[in-house]
């Protein structure tokens, strides 16, 4: 072979050794395109919720009642057990248990994103699915974890999904018995500063504020909080959890909770654990009788007495 065909040679050999590279990466990300692909066609084709179908809800003060209430997402793989308790209305239910118990499940079927294999959600004593979903979700204040923002302005984070107008007055109101005017009035554009994607322009407190703000401006009867203060540090949490002693004022409430300070004061506690109720009563009732709860208790005052140290 010649100089000149051994440097042919390998010119060739890198021209062909780059295309095979990019041929390769791309039936890899076709392959990935393909199995994202499915779960939106899968998406795309399931029914749409009826939000119409039923007869409008129009007295929400009677006790919400889990009747032998069963649930699983896939078949043989049951989440919750024979689960029945009731909440009365006005009062303060915490719900309390392990990581994987079932709780965020539980929530998920009262606010009807899913259907119980068995048993019966009764408001008073109708079953919820005689309800519209748009009438029995209006009536819902849901407050979670990581509360998500659009990206937009405050005020249209606070409004986000009512249909009405909302006048300047009912916006201050809102955010004043949430504690986030004190924030939101430091700020150059006031209401109209743009949070970021998700909110990433925010601080966790200040995010969960505006969370608990748009609860408070549709005023909702009953509040559903998924350990809204659990994420955040212990100055941010104090001024949150003011702000959700404001928004649980006279609504029947279940909290979904993994601090002690949220449930001593709550009128019930039940203790989830994997898919059943094992314990239910007050903090002090439940100290006494369930031994899982009392090491729930301790692990919590031991934690905080770590904090106070450090």
């Amino acid at each position: 072979m010649t100089a000149g065909d051994l440097v042919a040679f390998i010119l060739y050999l890198f021209q062909i050794v780059i295309p095979m590279t990019q041929l390769t990466a791309f039936f890899t990300e076709f392959q990935k395109a393909m199995g994202a692909t499915e779960r939106i066609i899968e998406t795309l084709n399931a029914p749409e919720e009826d939000y119409s179908t039923g007869r409008a809800l129009e007295n929400t003060s009677q006790p919400i009642v889990l009747d032998n209430v069963t649930f699983a997402y896939k078949p043989g793989e049951v989440i919750l057990q024979g689960v029945s308790f009731a909440v009365e209305p006005g009062k303060v239910t915490a719900i309390v248990g392990p990581s994987g118990s079932g709780k965020t499940s539980l929530f998920s079927l009262l606010e009807r994103y899913y259907q119980p294999t068995e048993g019966v959600i009764r408001l008073g004593r109708e079953p919820i699915g005689n309800f519209s979903l748009q009438s029995w979700r209006s009536q819902i204040g849901y407050v979670s974890q990581e509360s998500p923002l659009v990206a937009g302005t405050i005020r249209e984070n606070i409004c986000y999904g009512m249909e009405r107008a909302v006048s300047d007055d009912e916006l201050r109101q809102a955010a004043k018995m949430a504690y986030a005017d004190q924030f939101i009035d430091e700020l150059p554009d006031g209401y109209d500063t743009e949070v970021g994607e998700r909110g990433i322009k925010l601080s966790g407190g200040q995010r969960q504020r505006i969370a608990i703000a748009r609860a408070l401006l549709r005023d909702p009867k009953i509040l559903m909080l998924d350990e809204a203060t659990s994420s955040l540090d212990s100055k941010s949490e104090f001024v949150v959890q003011k702000a959700l002693n404001n928004l649980m004022q006279g609504r029947t409430t279940l909290v979904i909770a993994h601090r002690l300070s949220t449930v001593v004061d709550a009128d019930q506690i039940l203790f989830l654990d994997k898919g059943r109720i094992t314990g239910m009563g007050t903090h002090e009732e439940l100290m006494r009788s369930h031994e899982m709860y009392r090491e729930f208790a301790r692990q919590q005052l031991r934690m905080k007495e770590l904090v106070q140290e450090i």
